[in-house]
Order: C-alpha cells, then structure tokens, then sequence
C-alpha cells in the first residue's frame, strides 16, 4: 500500500486500516525507525503507563510490593526445588 506524505510531512491512515485497528481523531500512535524502516504502532487509550499510573494509589506502596514480590520468588523457588527432588528419585 502506497501513501503520500503531504508538504506538511502528514500522512493519512487509510479508512480500513483506521478501522481494522480502532483508530479515531485524537488516537495516539507510536512511531519506532529501526534504522532501515518505520514501523506504526497504535498505542492503547494512551501510553499504558500513563494510563495505569495511581491505580494502586492507598492500596500497595513499592515497598510493600517488592517484599511481596520477594516472598513469592522465595515459594516459587521453593515448589521448584521441591519438584526436582521428586524428580530424581
């Protein structure tokens, strides 16, 4: 598919690509140069991060969080050990 960019560097989005990806005025996209060509990435309602930012507000602060996260590296850790004891014998 084949587009022109205008003189003031636009291009337009066509009509079955805008609806295949839900695509309206105001949609942000992100546009990534890898260095041999331009991929066009529809970002979701938003930069996810942007979005979800204070969801967690009074629930769960980092500390809180990571501890959380280290308690269950340590069960996972622990089941997986577990597992490879059964395994050998």
């Amino acid at each position: 598919m084949t587009i022109t960019i205008s003189a003031k560097g636009q291009l337009v989005i066509p009509a079955a690509i805008r609806k295949r990806y839900r695509l309206t005025p105001k949609s942000k996209v992100d546009i990534l140069d890898t260095g041999r060509s331009i991929i066009i990435l529809p970002l979701s309602k938003g930069d996810l991060f942007s979005a979800s930012r204070g969801i967690l507000k009074g629930k769960l602060n980092t500390r809180e969080f990571l501890t959380m996260k280290r308690e269950e590296k340590a069960r996972e850790a622990k089941r997986l050990d577990k597992l490879a004891r059964n395994l050998r014998t």
